[in-house]
């Protein structure tokens, strides 16, 4: 997806929401064809194929595709686990998501600061990004479930953001291109409008180089994650297969 202008801000801010799959993957290494939500009494794994598309871990019980699969005792310990140790490490996982998201806003606050805005713009663009980043911070501190997370969510609200950011910042660097121009500085006016048609894909690469400082808060999450992938070895589903809920590659 491209977005115009300052869109890749929005973008930044919804890359710490809650910490990507790609995030995992390319960190830790680990990746699941699963969602996974953490309710009350239970946490359900669920996919459209292949099967099993449902597994529900409560207390030491797993149920498959709604059949109770039958445990030993060493499996319903490494079940109960694995379901203590999973809610251990969310937490873990939004604290960090929420760290990027404070990290995201300061790179962007940084990347306007050179784009010599006037003082009202960058006050309102301050205000609205201070307003979603505390907004994709409730979100974070109320997710229970990556569905909050998965493609059509996280791109309309990168639409929202955008739609908001993307008018103030261009009105702004009109403005100054209509003045430039007023002045008979026609190659400064020329340049701003080409800054302001390339801004996406020019302040991308910079913004995700300063998010590059959220990645030992990423890799510390990487042995939960590794030992929970060891807790599920050797469980099977009621059909036989491994459970093979996280797969991890070092």
């Amino acid at each position: 997806m491209h977005f115009p202008r300052f869109a890749a801000a929005s973008m930044l801010l919804l890359s710490a929401a809650p910490l990507s799959a790609q995030d995992l993957a390319t960190t830790c290494h680990a990746t699941s064809s699963y969602d996974v939500t953490l309710n009350a009494d239970s946490v359900v794994f669920d996919r459209a194929t292949p099967a099993p598309s449902r597994v529900e871990i409560q207390r030491g019980l797993l149920r498959t595709d709604g059949v109770t699969v039958r445990l030993n005792a060493e499996n319903q310990d490494r079940m109960t686990l694995f379901e203590r140790d999973l809610r251990a490490l969310a937490p873990r996982v939004r604290a960090v998501a929420q760290n990027g998201v404070d990290m995201a806003v300061q790179a962007v606050r940084a990347e306007a600061s050179s784009m010599h805005l006037s003082a009202a713009t960058r006050a309102e663009l301050d205000q609205r990004l201070s307003d979603h980043a505390r907004e994709l911070k409730q979100r974070i501190a109320a997710s229970r479930s990556t569905h909050d997370w998965n493609g059509d969510a996280i791109n309309q609200y990168a639409n929202q953001i955008a739609g908001d950011l993307m008018p103030l910042i261009a009105s702004d660097m009109g403005q100054q291109a209509i003045d430039a121009a007023l002045n008979g500085d026609l190659q400064a006016a020329s340049a701003l409008r080409d800054q302001a048609a390339g801004l996406a894909t020019q302040i991308q690469p910079r913004l995700l180089r300063r998010m590059q400082a959220l990645r030992p808060q990423i890799q510390s999450l990487c042995p939960s994650i590794e030992a929970l992938s060891e807790l599920q070895e050797g469980v099977r589903t009621s059909t036989g297969q491994p459970l093979d809920l996280i797969q991890t590659k070092q």
